[in-house]
């Protein structure tokens, strides 16, 4: 679900650090371990050897839902995957939840969450799997038992579903050293090489290679989908036929420079509004189409001016506090330039709360309510870990059958902190969304975005898109928006327009 930050933000979104000011780092990150703990060493073994309780067998089950007034019967596999080195010895095993469908020449689709350290449970339980979890919204609780229900927002009616777990994540695992496993695992070229040979994998070992393939990222896995698929179809060989990226950390190079650049503010500016017109139940697709074009109009052309034209500031410092609901002297005092962690702050000072990064209606208390900077863990990511471990965990070994003698982890601070992102990471995934759009005429790609989101603002991909060639049908890439934040699936009439807007694209191949 998330990207990557340095506070490590949403569990299964981004972990990653935001590039600049305009916006507070954005990331699932979470306080899980990674792996199970090693065995110790046997009699003889190199100090530093590996030596962990074997990963069970696949299971299977058969399982059944009401859908759209009929029974949909479908299988679950928990299974694994080797992933080798380059001379045949298996470093890692990655676990995968595989939801398949009786039928000839059905899609299938391969699902990362970010991070990165998040596994894919968020988009499993969450958005896309036939069983559903509410978490992510206001008043959730963690100690809440989690109950799982059918999900009515399920892709499973029009394609097969492959939710993978990379190293370090669920109940994937290194089989070398830390530092070995820094190297191959947890830096950002490998990663891409490493996940895309196991899709590669998965279609080959279960004889899927000629169906109709699609990716679906998020977050950090919104980083990764254009990579894999690139690398699918340029190096692999294997094409996808469509990729939807939720919420993707897609262009990181759009944050820089808000000292100079209006860009930073233009992309904060719309998801801060548009929390605010939720507020005042004023919330809808007219409205954030004003508050755009307003953003890419007057507001940018104020904030290049800068002060050779105090009229104007004043005017736009005047419509943005009008826009967003905020203190007057606040705005000004920022220069209607609005970071995101000073704002999640002053919005709920005064309730003693502090607003989540990821949806910014989304609060909780602030426990350290006189430090100078936010002190406490995100509110969604404080609530969203141990729900979706009991569940998936209970899923996995109770339901499905598949018993492992090792620990789940929604979210690995330990990935996040060994992550080596260097220049390939600060450089996005723009360029290989480009190129993956140009080889192949066919190729559709959807970026689904929540309005409230300030962790991948919905306003980065828009203006990403803008600067694109329209190669041959300009629909081929759409920015999709929706109620709701970062997790804006959480919301069961996002998740159900979400739907609709994929099986569209689906219908068109």
């Amino acid at each position: 679900m998330f990207r990557i930050s340095v506070l490590s933000l949403l569990p299964a979104l981004v972990l990653f650090p935001a590039a600049n000011s305009a916006r507070a780092q954005a990331t699932k990150t979470s306080a899980s371990p990674t792996a199970a703990v090693p065995a110790k060493p046997a009699a003889g073994a190199p100090a530093d050897a590996v030596n962990l309780p074997p990963l069970p067998a696949d299971a299977h089950i058969e399982q059944t839902m009401q859908y759209d007034g009929r029974t949909l019967r479908y299988t679950v596999t928990v299974g694994k995957m080797p992933v080798r080195d380059k001379m045949g010895k298996t470093i890692g095993e990655v676990v995968y939840t595989a939801y398949t469908v009786p039928g000839k020449d059905r899609p299938v689709t391969f699902a990362f969450n970010g991070g990165p350290g998040a596994s894919s449970v968020y988009l499993n339980l969450g958005a896309i799997g036939p069983k559903h979890l509410d978490f992510g919204n206001a008043g959730e609780s963690p100690s809440k038992t989690p109950t799982l229900t059918d999900n009515p927002g399920t892709w499973l009616d029009f394609t097969d579903l492959v939710f993978i777990d990379p190293i370090g994540t669920g109940f994937s695992r290194a089989l070398v050293p830390e530092a070995e496993a820094k190297k191959d695992f947890y830096s950002t070229v490998p990663d891409i090489e490493y996940l895309s040979r196991v899709v590669y994998d998965w279609l080959q070992k279960n004889d899927r290679m000629t169906s109709p393939k699609y990716l679906v990222g998020e977050s950090y896995g919104g980083f990764r989908g254009p990579r894999i698929l690139y690398y699918l179809q340029s190096k692999l060989g294997v094409g996808m036929s469509g990729m939807v990226l939720v919420s993707p950390y897609l262009n990181p190079t759009i944050e820089s420079h808000g000292d100079l650049s209006p860009i930073p503010w233009m992309v904060t500016l719309p998801s801060i509004t548009a929390a605010h017109l939720e507020r005042e139940h004023k919330l809808t697709p007219e409205a954030m189409a004003d508050v755009i074009a307003y953003t890419q109009g007057t507001y940018a052309t104020t904030l290049i001016a800068g002060r050779s034209n105090p009229s104007a500031t004043d005017a736009m410092i005047q419509h943005v506090t009008e826009l967003t609901g905020l203190d007057p002297n606040f705005v000004k005092q920022s220069g209607g330039r609005l970071e995101t962690e000073a704002y999640l702050r002053e919005e709920y000072r005064e309730q003693g709360k502090i607003g989540s990064i990821y949806d910014s209606n989304v609060t909780s208390f602030d426990p350290f309510p006189y430090a100078p900077y936010q002190k406490a863990n995100d509110p969604i990511l404080a609530a969203i870990v141990a729900p979706t471990t009991e569940a998936m965990v209970n899923f996995i070994t109770n339901t499905v059958g598949w018993k492992v003698d090792a620990r789940y982890n929604a979210l690995s601070d330990d990935v996040n902190r060994l992550w080596v992102g260097g220049p390939a990471l600060r450089a996005g995934s723009v360029t290989q969304l480009r190129q993956a759009v140009a080889a192949d005429p066919n190729l559709r790609v959807i970026i689904a975005h929540g309005w409230n989101d300030l962790s991948c603002p919905f306003m980065g991909s828009l203006l990403t898109v803008e600067q694109m060639p329209v190669m041959g049908d300009p629909t081929r890439v759409a920015v999709k928006e929706y109620p709701g934040g970062h997790m804006f699936y959480s919301r069961e009439s996002s998740r159900l327009a979400l739907h609709k807007d994929v099986q569209a694209m689906f219908n068109k191949h």
